[in-house]
């Protein structure tokens, strides 16, 4: 199967080939800024114009879409309109040329994330619940709608809301590991707040579970073991064998130094991977002991 990735050269894209490349699949990239020496054959493309390379699209099957501008950065207006935007004009681009170039493309993959469900701290989300009404939930639901949109063309769509997604080489957990290593680590605000998180390797074996067998839908991208934002802190000082004292960081003090995207920190989703592993998925990493063992 050739496989073609939008943000490929990011960490989940990176590890999606990788795999890829292992089970004897072809894998091209569309890329802003593409390499020529690259070990994988890189396209340009620049969705904010709607263009792209349309000899990319030659022999493909499957198109994994993981375009998106990083959540994790201060939110001023100017830059919540670029999260919005690198999401949505990235799938607008790929249907405007799905529509009028000959391919032989059957199914597209689109990253989604959980910040598409509301805030809570006692509720466990399925995939038929309805989005919440927070900024990240306004995104979710607009990345959505542009790639449920290819359908339209008679390509299958499938959509992956991911959790925290935890790698030895960058995101979530390289900062994280920041205080935790000078025995500093701490919950943040009262740390009652679910973290959804999941194995880089396992994410990256859903995408190529969902490929491979032609599964359509949406489908949340998270470990079975749901926990808690003061005990995943408490579980990350013990693998590194810090101390695990100091008071929790205030919400005041998150919200001053991130500002509006201090969002990310406090909000609270307990999310089910049921419906994936009931389509015969089965996680390497289900505990988050053993997934932090194994990056750390």
């Amino acid at each position: 199967m050739k496989i073609l990735i939008t943000g490929g050269t990011g960490l989940l894209g990176g590890e999606i080939s990788k795999q890829l490349l292992a089970k004897g699949h072809q894998v091209v990239f569309l890329s802003r800024n593409p390499k020529k020496d690259s070990a994988i054959r890189q396209f340009k493309w620049l969705p904010e114009k709607g263009d792209l390379d349309v000899e990319a699209l030659q022999g493909v099957d499957c198109i994994i879409n993981l375009a998106g501008s990083k959540i994790n950065h201060r939110w001023t207006n100017e830059y919540k309109k670029q999260i919005i935007n690198s999401r949505t004009d990235s799938l607008n681009t790929l249907y405007k040329f799905l529509d009028k170039e000959k391919n032989q493309v059957k199914f597209l993959i689109s990253a989604s994330a959980v910040g598409y469900y509301p805030h809570s701290f006692s509720k466990n989300y399925t995939e038929e619940d309805a989005p919440g009404d927070s900024f990240l939930s306004d995104v979710c639901e607009r990345w959505e709608a542009a790639a449920l949109k290819i359908n339209e063309l008679n390509i299958k769509t499938s959509i992956i809301r991911i959790g925290i997604v935890l790698s030895k080489n960058g995101g979530a957990l390289k900062e994280m590991l920041k205080p935790f290593k000078l025995g500093l680590g701490s919950p943040l605000a009262n740390g009652e707040q679910w973290m959804p998180w999941i194995h880089i390797q396992d994410l990256s074996r859903i995408f190529i579970f969902i490929a491979e067998h032609e599964i359509q839908g949406i489908f949340n991208g998270v470990s079975p073991e749901g926990i808690r934002n003061k005990d995943f802190s408490k579980l990350l000082a013990k693998v590194l064998g810090k101390p695990y004292f100091a008071p929790n960081v205030p919400k005041l003090a998150l919200k001053i130094i991130m500002g509006e995207s201090a969002a990310i920190a406090l909000h609270s989703t307990k999310v089910s991977s049921e419906k994936i592993q009931k389509a015969g998925f089965e996680f390497k990493f289900e505990k988050l002991e053993t997934a932090l063992k194994e990056l750390i």
